[in-house]
């Protein structure tokens, strides 16, 4: 049952996520390219003023797969670095953090793009 429970946190908080995104293409002249950056920065924003982490824990991937999940990322390395190297840290810090999900997307994105075959929209 309490997995269950975790399941269903993480469908409603993602959900939720998928929500705001599908209004805001329904009800606003915003393209999903601006969007999908909006969501970035805002977890960008949420992460470092420590507002994010209490949604983490509550949702689990709920809250880490979407976009905001990847600029929480991003925020999260970025203070670590800095703590740990200082200045130079604001500028690497986000790369190490977020390195591994990077690679993977470009991995499957090049296995995927061998795999199948582009076709123009007609």
């Amino acid at each position: 049952m309490e997995m269950f429970l975790e399941y269903l946190k993480a469908f409603a908080v993602g959900g939720f996520f998928c929500l705001i995104g599908q209004l805001l293409i329904d009800f606003t002249k915003l393209t999903p390219a601006r969007i999908l950056t909006f969501y970035v920065v805002a977890g960008v924003i949420l992460g470092a003023f420590g507002v994010y982490e209490p949604l983490v824990k509550f949702a689990g991937a709920g809250a880490t797969v979407p976009l905001t999940g990847f600029g929480n990322l991003l925020a999260k390395g970025v203070k670590t670095a800095v703590m740990e190297k200082g200045v130079l840290g604001a500028f690497t810090g986000g790369f190490t953090a977020a390195a591994a999900g990077i690679c993977a997307a470009m991995f499957f994105g090049l296995i995927v793009s061998l795999v199948f075959k582009s076709k123009d929209k007609k």
